[in-house]
């Protein structure tokens, strides 16, 4: 079988293709698949030492930009879908997954247009512009969250959770004692500078968060100088990197995580059972990032703080009463270990075998092994 996933440019949209590309070729190695991405350099951190071929379409996003980079954006989209045409013939695709972002428009689009049969996925649970726009496109639409399925069409919705890379649902996770020596801060992909700096303020005016806990601080690269020359002046346990390679096993390090609030995210977090403090990007389209987090704050696995009222005084309080009370992270990692669904992936791909009227491979379920 030959797969082509549109990945996107973000960690949030291109490890779930990879993680989909991953099970595809595990259920039956002799599946081709093909990415297609934008040729970020962030893109190729990720392709790093994967089997796959990546294309890169020449686009932009639309969404949340200026009138004329918008018309820019606009106008690159017909070029866009002309060379995925020519990638899907050459490729002799069968299958077509877009994963969201501003990727998947032509590449859906020209599979529609080749009668390739076409499926999507949704992470957030609003979903965002370029996934409601393909939606009636769709052959399935694949959801993280039951709340994302009124915006689309019901025959053709499955609600089945995040598709999450191997190296995090191999393993079992182990709840540890609740005691907070592993502080892992990560804003995404590409960084959070707004949060690198309430956390950096959070740090500063707590001597037992600096005295107890050895950080691990994800910058992003246009803030890393910015981050490490501070937490030099505080002299403490730090690790500050632009972006973490290996997430699933720095995130079994952490004792206690606190990040922005994209579905990829939480859902890594869930699959190691880590307690978290959330804190939802406010810009984020249709405020998807806080009902997000809400889903995890309301099963008891992580505290919500709106960034626009939080302080760094406020958030090391924060912070200082999980320090108090082992007890309350113990119970946190918990109830995230019964967020945890390691099966998403596969079911995806079981889901997509049967869209093209094939029968599945038999279904070697991986949660809680």
């Amino acid at each position: 079988m030959n797969v082509v996933i549109a990945a996107g440019s973000t960690g949030g949209h291109f490890y779930p293709a990879l993680a989909l590309a991953e099970e595809f070729c595990r259920q039956a190695a002799d599946t081709s698949v093909t990415l297609v991405g934008t040729g970020r350099a962030l893109e190729q951190t990720m392709m790093a030492g994967t089997q796959w071929q990546m294309e890169t379409l020449r686009v932009e996003g639309v969404v949340g930009r200026g009138t004329w980079s918008s018309i820019k954006a606009l106008l690159l989209i017909p070029g866009a879908v002309w060379q995925c045409l020519r990638l899907l013939r050459a490729t002799k695709a069968d299958l077509v997954v877009g994963t969201g972002g501003y990727t998947s428009p032509p590449v859906i689009f020209a599979a529609l247009l080749l009668g390739i049969p076409r499926a999507v996925v949704e992470l957030n649970a609003i979903p965002g512009i370029a996934n409601r726009v393909l939606g009636p496109l769709a052959d399935r639409i694949f959801v993280s969250f039951e709340r994302a399925t009124p915006y689309f069409r019901a025959g053709k919705v499955a609600v089945v959770g995040t598709p999450l890379r191997r190296a995090f649902v191999a393993t079992p996770p182990c709840l540890g004692s609740g005691r907070i020596d592993t502080l892992l801060v990560c804003g995404g992909s590409q960084g959070a500078q707004a949060m690198n700096s309430i956390v950096l303020e959070a740090v500063q005016a707590s001597s037992l968060i600096r005295s107890r806990v050895t950080v691990i601080h994800q910058s992003g690269l246009r803030d890393f100088d910015r981050v490490s020359h501070a937490y030099r002046k505080m002299n403490m346990k730090v690790e500050v990197v632009p972006f973490v390679e290996d997430m699933p096993g720095t995130l079994r390090r952490a004792d206690l995580v606190i990040c922005r609030c994209g579905a990829l995210t939480l859902s890594e977090i869930a699959a190691c059972a880590k307690p978290s403090i959330l804190i939802p990007f406010p810009q984020a389209t249709h405020n998807h990032q806080e009902s997000n987090a809400r889903v995890v704050e309301r099963a008891g696995a992580g505290i919500v703080l709106l960034q626009p009222a939080l302080t760094g005084a406020g958030l090391a309080e924060e912070i200082e009463e999980l320090l108090h009370h082992p007890d309350r992270v113990r119970h946190m990692a918990e109830q995230s270990m019964r967020l945890r669904n390691a099966d998403a992936a596969e079911a995806m791909v079981h889901e997509c075998y049967r869209l093209l009227g094939k029968s599945p491979p038999e279904r070697t379920m991986t949660n809680g092994v």
